[in-house]
């Protein structure tokens, strides 16, 4: 009787170029030590961090990590699946006025429920907001490009006309109400403590939030539903002509990117804390897609950096007053600070599809590349 024939495991191919030896460890989530390494480092220190900053700019990170979650899902339904979207605003409302009215008192002039968990309201405001996400999703099956643009562009007018005039939910124009109030397992993150801050609180929120929903999203795209969103964008008829069921994959689209912003929504606004009518205009749509073209289309770690670019923006153009003194601080003044803020939106667009159409990522991307080929120049 012969001894059975030891299998030999691929020997792991070491040192440049790092080839994969299998379809899976390509697909693997940190399919490289580096990435590995690199990932871990800039997740560890973004948790001490709220030891080593001011509370001023851990509240600034945590607006930037919560706009992140709904840049993600901007890109998610605009950058894997290709379905053009100019209303993310109307879902960012829809997800923070559900968490607001949720949590809130209910003995308010607004309407409350008084549920200050914060997996509840947080839960709740991105089902409502994927509910609504679905049912605007058969217009992706009937129009594409610049008309579903423009539709989805009509929620945000929509959108403003409902929340000015609704003043059980919103508290009207010009008077708002407060955000959602945060509470988990019995410790109010919108209160100092003991230990940590209202800032640390909520930033650690925000993190945590971070990683659990870029963790999903990346694994999204990783999954068969991915693989079908980048056929429909690439080539939909050709999707359809192999088998891809295009209603179904892009109300899917639809329906968690919207999620993804109602989430945003109810995270920003509970930093914050207060939320106002106007607040979700045609302009918050546009840093949105700032967002994704800036950091990157398709890319998750590309939404992050133009969320966090696009977040952090605001407070280097507030002291042009002190560099430039024919800025003003004043709205009403015919040039300020917001309007420079809105042109500067624009020519970074701009600037960023003729330059580096793969937006921030790209230029990590060169980078990292040419740190990986020295002293090559190839």
């Amino acid at each position: 009787m012969t001894a059975p024939v030891r299998q030999r495991r691929p020997r792991q191919l070491s040192g440049r170029p790092g080839l994969y030896t299998s379809y899976a460890q390509q697909l693997r989530l940190l399919n490289t030590r580096p990435k590995l390494l690199t990932v871990s480092a800039i997740v560890l220190l973004a948790f001490v961090l709220p030891w080593l900053v001011a509370d001023e700019t851990l509240s600034l990170l945590g607006v930037a990590m919560a706009a992140s979650i709904g840049a993600i899902g901007l890109n998610i339904v605009t950058g894997y699946a290709g379905q053009v979207s100019l209303g993310h605003a109307f879902f960012l409302a829809i997800g923070a006025y559900t968490a607001s009215a949720v949590s809130g008192a209910p003995d308010d002039d607004t309407i409350g429920f008084g549920v200050t968990n914060v997996l509840v309201w947080l839960l709740a405001a991105g089902l409502v907001a994927a509910v609504f996400g679905v049912l605007v999703a058969p217009l992706a099956t009937r129009l594409r490009g610049l008309y579903l643009a423009i539709v989805t562009l009509g929620l945000v007018f929509l959108g403003e006309h409902i929340f000015a005039e609704w003043q059980a939910l919103t508290g009207g124009a010009g008077v708002g109400r407060p955000g959602p109030v945060p509470v988990l397992f019995g410790v109010e993150l919108n209160s100092s403590g003991d230990v940590l801050t209202s800032d640390q609180k909520l930033y650690l929120l925000m993190l945590a939030s971070l990683v659990v929903f870029g963790l999903l999203a990346r694994n999204l795209a990783r999954s068969k539903v991915g693989r079908a969103f980048a056929a429909i964008r690439d080539r939909d008829i050709a999707a359809e002509v192999i088998g891809v069921n295009l209603t179904r994959y892009k109300v899917i689209a639809f329906a968690v990117s919207s999620f993804y912003a109602g989430c945003a929504g109810a995270l920003v606004y509970t930093i914050t804390g207060f939320i106002e009518p106007s607040s979700f205009n045609l302009l918050l749509s546009v840093q949105y897609i700032a967002m994704v073209l800036i950091g990157g289309v398709a890319t998750i770690s590309g939404s992050i950096m133009g969320a966090f670019f696009i977040t952090l923006l605001p407070a280097l153009t507030r002291q042009l007053p002190t560099v430039a003194p024919f800025i003003s601080e004043d709205a009403s003044s015919p040039l300020n600070v917001f309007q420079v803020e809105t042109v500067l939106y624009g020519l970074l667009i701009i600037g960023f599809l003729i330059f580096e159409p793969r937006g921030l990522y790209g230029i990590w991307i060169r980078i990292r590349n040419y740190w990986k080929a020295w002293p090559f120049s190839y």
